[in-house]
């Protein structure tokens, strides 16, 4: 299997990579290209290198299953007639696989025996079947659709999990923690914290918290002087905590000092006034 990359300045992905000027370079998808023929390989690379996208070879179709194991791809382009395993068999393989079914796939194929041909080619998975000769500029297009896709694809799944650990970041530890992991878990809430805007986390931990208040509040009109004296001392000690807790939340907020945050605290927790 042969990794070309289009820069030709490397045969990874720049994924986390330091580039010129201490600039961190934009990850690069992976294009599949499937092929037995060196020639076809060639013409496929000069076609797709505008698109400065990571290009992997694979000769065979168990080359290129081989490939799937370990790398994504965001489109597979896929020759039909290959010795041994062909394209239909090969694409079936991908589609049985967890991990590889959801990977587009388009069929290139210089034979054409009709629409049942075609139709074969729709069944085993892909996205688009495209008879040799092709337009370059056509084929080219409908692959940049693809990884636009891909990229798209990735930006929100590291949106989710950098929502995940702002939401992570304001959960309470829970009692005797879990080690060596809970400080595992703080350390990744805290690079969280330093690189996601503190506004949106801010409002959310504020919701939180804002909604135990009211709960701590109701149960403290509840009770009343003749009530169990330790339900009143749990309570009391509640609103107590809530209050530390709030404070400091108003002191997280831009702009705020020491001095108005007590205030805005005092106005806005009503459990102080009714204890």
């Amino acid at each position: 299997m042969t990794v070309t990359s289009t820069t030709g300045s490397t045969n990874t992905t720049n994924t986390g990579v330091t580039g010129r000027g201490g600039q961190a370079k934009v990850q690069k998808a992976k294009i599949l290209l499937v092929d037995d023929r060196p020639e076809n390989l060639l013409a496929l690379e000069a076609i797709l290198s505008a698109l400065d996208q990571t290009l992997v070879r694979a000769a065979s179709g168990e080359e290129a299953l081989k490939a799937l194991l370990t790398d994504d791809f965001a489109v597979i382009l896929l020759d039909v007639q290959m010795p041994g395993m062909d394209g239909f068999e090969t694409a079936a393989h991908i589609k049985r696989r967890e991990r590889t079914r959801d990977i587009p796939i388009i069929f290139l194929t210089a034979i054409n025996h009709g629409p049942h041909h075609t139709f074969r080619g729709y069944a085993a998975g892909a996205v688009d079947y495209i008879s040799k000769p092709f337009d370059p500029w056509v084929l080219r297009a409908k692959v940049s659709v693809f990884v636009e896709l891909y990229m798209k694809n990735c930006q929100l799944k590291e949106q989710a999990a950098l929502l995940r650990l702002q939401l992570d970041a304001g959960r309470p530890v829970p009692a005797g923690g879990q080690g060596n992991g809970q400080v595992q878990d703080d350390g990744a809430a805290a690079a969280a914290r330093r690189s996601a805007p503190a506004g949106g986390l801010l409002a959310e931990l504020s919701a939180r918290l804002a909604a135990v208040e009211e709960q701590a509040d109701a149960l403290t009109k509840q009770l009343d002087e003749s009530s169990d004296p330790a339900a009143v001392a749990t309570a009391t000690h509640l609103e107590r905590k809530l209050s530390g807790l709030r404070r400091a939340l108003d002191a997280l907020e831009p702009g705020t000092t020491s001095g108005s945050s007590g205030n805005g605290t005092a106005g806005g927790n009503g459990t102080s006034g009714g204890s």
